[in-house]
């Protein structure tokens, strides 16, 4: 049996010292509890290292490595997280070459032969890894597990898309009992937790939609699978006997189905759970309803988050919302949550493909004018895997492939865009905190009637003090590398990236694209 290191690096460097940090998203990562879940089921021994609410120092990750002496060092990591994952990378190989090193998750999934070839790994998982990742535990040969990259000598070898687990209900719970609860009740925002400790949980994987800034797909696959109302009700319950007291529900598109989504609340209150829950990671717009909402907050929903992203119904279109959502369904949205009870949050984005000056204004008013409880807006950065960022790349626009400068909250972010300048986003991003919250008087009068409605005044009053003192923007916070100048290197400005390759979704069964994808026993070089 193979004894298993899962690392989740540090989220310190992303958020740095500003305004954003105050929101924090600390909590067990789910990702690695479900691939973690699957190699324990199959006997092998599991660890999870988890950094995100620490600076990132390789002394931490060494002297795990040497106390647990893995056979396998797993990393997930999100673009700004990439360097992390180099960094490790070359630390394990140099405490032992015979440790297998593997990653997943958004960025190598979205770029895997390259982050090969940019790190020490050996081994990286395209899309879902919940199977594979227990294969390659279990021993088999890597060109017979699809879904890898993986190294050959000098080559890299590709063994196929795999197709998406078709019975979400068919894989183990996650394995949220290799965390300890108390560390996240003690580092979590008070302002994204009511009733901490969190953990993360999903009822659904997968989403529709095809904006041009998102990348779920590379992960998720295109399509749509839902676990059951039963299942989905018994690992709320499973959450609430580890001592977790909320969950946040991380799925892309939850409420899209509306008809199941009432059932999943209807399971939840059945069972008997007594937890608070959230919709943080947003739903859209056009989902919203009345009596769902009732349901939600019955079932101990008391926040949900929208994804409204612009004020302006031509740059909705632009990117992949057009005739779905739009600003006015928005504004139905937000009433509809209210009337049931719950607590909203919005999701503004500035420096959109389709955005100028005029209409980032439309988002700040917008955003100003809507009666929400919390909003935050983010610079859009075109990411590795999607579609923004191979347009960019192919247009040479791409500022920078160093990934520390993937910040999304510091001066250091890379805001690339076709007529915008990053000074020109910089500055929207300054007007729309101070004219959508800090001048704003519906905004302060909500969260001082919500403070004294819920009992959480002293976390408001801390944070806003917090809010007002800290910058919209700030220098990163430096990580401290074991070996940066051994990290391997990638010339990506004269690469020409392939196309994406992610598993579709299909209603009678789940398939691949393309249709030539190799067969399980075969490797392809690539």
């Amino acid at each position: 049996m193979a004894r298993v290191l899962l690392i989740n690096p540090s989220y310190v460097p992303s958020y740095s010292g500003t305004r954003a940090s105050i929101v924090n998203p600390v909590f067990p990562t789910l990702g690695l509890a479900t691939v973690a879940a699957t190699a324990m089921q199959r006997g092998h021994t599991v660890q999870i290292l988890d950094m995100s609410y620490m600076p990132y120092d390789y002394a931490t990750v060494q002297k795990r490595i040497l106390e647990f002496k893995p056979d396998i060092v797993g990393v997930t990591a999100t673009t700004p997280l990439m360097n992390q994952l180099r960094d490790i990378s070359v630390l394990a190989k140099d405490i032992s070459p015979g440790i297998t090193v593997v990653a997943g998750g958004p960025h190598p999934s979205s770029l895997p032969m390259e982050s090969l070839y940019e790190s020490r790994l050996d081994v990286v998982f395209a899309g879902e890894a919940d199977l594979a990742f227990a294969e390659l535990c279990d021993g088999e040969a890597w060109q017979d597990i699809p879904g890898l990259y993986y190294r050959d000598g000098e080559q890299i070898l590709f063994t196929g898309v795999r197709p998406p687990v078709a019975n979400l209900d068919d894989l183990p719970m996650p394995a949220w009992e290799l965390y300890d609860p108390e560390i996240y009740r003690r580092h979590v925002s008070r302002l994204y937790v009511r009733t901490p400790p969190l953990a993360g949980i999903e009822f659904s994987r997968g989403c529709v939609y095809k904006c041009d800034f998102c990348a779920s797909k590379m992960t998720m696959a295109l399509g749509y699978r839902k676990k059951s109302p039963e299942r989905c009700a018994a690992e709320m319950k499973k959450l609430q006997e580890l001592g977790f007291r909320e969950a946040m529900v991380a799925d892309d598109i939850f409420t899209s189905d509306q008809n199941w989504a009432t059932r999943v609340c209807e399971a939840i209150s059945e069972a008997g759970v007594k937890m608070n829950w959230t919709c943080t990671n947003g739903i859209r717009v056009e989902s919203a309803n009345d009596e769902l909402f009732r349901k939600m907050r019955a079932a101990g929903c008391y926040r949900v988050s929208f994804g409204f992203e612009s004020g302006n119904d031509e740059v909705l279109k632009a990117f992949g919302k057009g005739g779905r959502a739009c600003v006015e369904q928005g504004r139905r949205a937000v009433r509809q949550a209210r009337r049931a009870g719950i607590d909203t949050n919005g999701f503004f984005m500035l420096g959109l493909s389709a955005d100028n000056a005029g209409t980032m204004m439309d988002t700040i008013n917008y955003a100003r004018e809507l009666p929400l409880d919390m909003l935050k807006f983010g610079r859009t950065i075109a990411f590795p895997g999607t579609p923004m960022f191979h347009d960019y790349h192919r247009k040479g626009l791409i500022r920078s492939y160093n990934w520390d400068d993937y910040f999304m909250y510091s001066s250091q972010t890379l805001a690339t865009h076709e007529h915008l300048t990053q000074e020109t986003i910089e500055h929207y991003t300054d007007i729309a905190y101070r004219k959508a919250i800090l001048y704003n008087p519906g905004f302060i009068a909500r969260r001082l009637l919500r403070g004294i409605r819920t009992g959480e005044f002293f976390w408001d009053f801390w944070y806003a003090l917090r809010f007002y003192l800290m910058p919209s923007l700030s220098q990163p916070i430096p990580s401290r590398y074991y070996a940066p100048e051994r990290w391997p290197q990638y010339d990506f400005r004269a690469a020409e990236l392939p196309p994406a390759k992610y598993a579709v979704v299909r209603k009678s069964r789940p398939v691949t694209e393309p249709a030539t994808t190799p067969p399980k026993t075969a490797a392809v070089r690539i």
